[in-house]
């Protein structure tokens, strides 16, 4: 039972960013913009918020310092994603092109901005936000041992923005718009509504989300942030397109890909798999694998947003 608990409560670790992120190029591609920018704006969003750890933790102890991080890290996917977004609407740039551009700075300038700030590129933080038990809920049987033990509040703070997702893409005007914009952009145009305000409205959250994802990933998983995500932002976009592009979807997507790189990042931890005399690099590559597997299968049946990376063009219909 103690495995069980300890793989449930990795995975939780491994698929809340990937589903925070994939979430947030789900805004972005419903609005007609692609952003494989994802990777990119996870490492900026990371880097500043465990800067801003780093730097702040020993004056705001506790809980507090992170939730200020969670705001500084959607801050600056926000910034970062105004790129991509004037690139693609303004420009009608190469959508994947810029992404693309996006991805390959995002690193290198983390590493610079970093060395200039402490000589190193390593950003260590001390690990305070583990919450070891929820009042009241963490006593519940099996349930309390699984969800509520152990965790860490980004894990609830990923579910709530899954719930805002849901409801804002179905249940508000600002959705419908949002939809009508990827799926029909010139017939939402002949009724009023604003296409590039509402691809960058896609965009932008896109970007807040993804800069949220990458702190997500880095405080269970380290002390310290190296100016990389190990691919997630990929990984989320693969979870997007598994997921159709459908909030609930995604959640069972993001729990699948969490589990095999939990499987694969804690194997040494499960009795039965260091029994078996299975080369590390092989379990390394699990996620990976499955990521190639699963798009082969579910690719044939992909209905993306019909308007999708083509650039809108106000003056042609």
């Amino acid at each position: 039972m103690s495995i069980l608990y300890f793989l449930v409560q990795q995975t939780m670790f491994f698929s809340i960013p990937l589903l925070v992120v994939a979430l947030g190029g789900m805004f972005s591609e419903r609005s007609g913009v692609i952003n494989i920018a994802l990777e990119g704006i996870m490492i900026m969003g990371a880097f500043t918020g465990i800067l801003f750890i780093n730097v702040v933790q020993k004056f705001i102890p506790g809980q507090g310092v992170l939730l200020l991080a969670v705001l500084v890290s959607s801050l600056t996917g926000v910034a970062v994603s105004l790129l991509h977004a004037y690139a693609s609407i303004n420009m009608k740039a190469n959508q994947i092109i810029s992404g693309t551009a996006i991805n390959m700075l995002a690193p290198a300038l983390a590493i610079f901005i970093a060395r200039m700030i402490r000589t190193v590129q390593q950003i260590p933080f001390i690990n305070q936000f583990r919450v070891n038990k929820v009042p009241l809920l963490g006593d519940i049987p099996l349930l309390g041992q699984l969800l509520f033990r152990n965790t860490y509040i980004t894990t609830y703070l990923g579910f709530l923005i899954l719930v805002i997702s849901a409801l804002v893409l179905y249940k508000t005007r600002f959705g419908l718009r949002l939809r009508s914009c990827g799926e029909h952009p010139q017939a939402a145009d002949s009724a009023g509504i604003n296409v590039y305000a509402m691809r960058y409205a896609g965009v932008m959250i896109s970007g807040a989300l993804a800069g949220l994802g990458g702190l997500v990933f880095v405080i269970p998983t380290s002390i310290e942030f190296n100016p990389e995500v190990s691919g997630y932002g990929f990984l989320a976009l693969a979870v997007l397109i598994f997921g159709q592009w459908r909030p609930g979807r995604i959640l069972a997507a993001a729990f699948f890909f969490g589990l095999m790189k939990a499987i694969s990042s804690s194997y040494s931890g499960i009795d039965f798999m260091r029994a078996i005399s299975i080369p590390a690099y092989i379990y390394k590559m699990i996620p990976y694998i499955a990521t190639l597997i699963v798009l082969a299968f579910s690719s044939k049946t992909s209905q993306a947003p019909r308007a999708e990376g083509i650039p809108y063009d106000k003056g042609r219909r």
